[in-house]
């Protein structure tokens, strides 16, 4: 996805998927850094910890989310939004 590039532009989708992938990313970091310290700082865990489904729920969501944003959102939105901006839809060095 190019928005980032053309300085956004998609649609509700791509803003949600994009919140999910930093949720999902700032989660992990913080698991890794309490694995480190030898603590848990899982936040999705701590937050839905007496909700076990809901955070399975979560945790597929960030999966889905991570999978949209390699292949990018194709509507029509996003896809107008990325040919304005001289782009094919994706960004530079992307797979």
């Amino acid at each position: 996805m190019c928005h980032s590039k053309c300085g956004g532009g998609g649609c509700s989708v791509s803003m949600v998927v994009k919140v999910l992938v930093i949720i999902g990313g700032v989660n992990w970091g913080l698991v890794g850094l309490g694995m480190f310290l030898d603590s848990d700082f899982n936040v999705v865990h701590r937050v839905l910890v007496s909700l076990p489904v809901l955070e399975a729920v979560v945790y597929l969501l960030v999966g889905v989310a991570a999978v949209v944003k390699i292949f990018g959102c194709r509507c029509k939105k996003c896809m107008t939004s990325c040919a304005n901006c001289g782009t094919d839809g994706k960004m530079e060095g992307s797979m």
